[in-house]
């Protein structure tokens, strides 16, 4: 039998929309919520950094930043420590000592702790130098505690 022949007509493709953009009045919005989440981004890591010398140094690149313990302390590999980074709606900051002693967490306030998110990570939008505050000792208090079991 004779195979079929088929003719396919093709329709003219219709040409891609140009993208849209954003109103002038979003760009602006989201460009002030980037210079707030690169202050927080700033103020997160260079509390970070004073401690680096005694830590590793695994990730800095813009908008992320990320330290593990120097000796091999957990199963033959080094330990996290911390890391923060910049998301799409938020900064997040993670701090591993509050995972492992959650005890770190007793003399937290309120409004810190109205930022957590799980168990040992932290977000936020804005600069807020109070609670920064309150980070850099709870960063330190969890830094001694690693100290303190031999974990560094």
């Amino acid at each position: 039998m004779p195979a079929k022949k088929t003719t396919t007509t093709s329709k003219p493709k219709k040409s891609a929309k140009p993208a849209s953009r954003a109103p002038a009045s979003a760009r602006g919005a989201r460009s002030d919520r980037s210079a707030q989440f690169r202050a927080v981004f700033g103020a997160i890591r260079g509390m970070l950094e004073t401690l680096a010398p005694q830590l590793s140094v695994m990730i800095d690149k813009p908008g992320h930043y990320y330290l593990n313990t120097v000796s091999p302390s957990w199963r033959g590999k080094p330990l996290y420590f911390a890391s923060v980074q910049i998301k799409k709606n938020y900064v997040s900051y993670h701090l591993f000592p509050v995972y492992m002693n959650p005890k770190l967490l007793e003399s937290v306030s309120p409004a810190l702790k109205k930022r957590m998110q799980g168990k040992a990570c932290f977000n936020f939008a804005e600069p807020d130098m109070m609670l920064f505050t309150e980070l850099a000792v709870l960063t330190t208090a969890g830094f001694r505690e690693y100290d303190r079991k031999g974990l560094l």
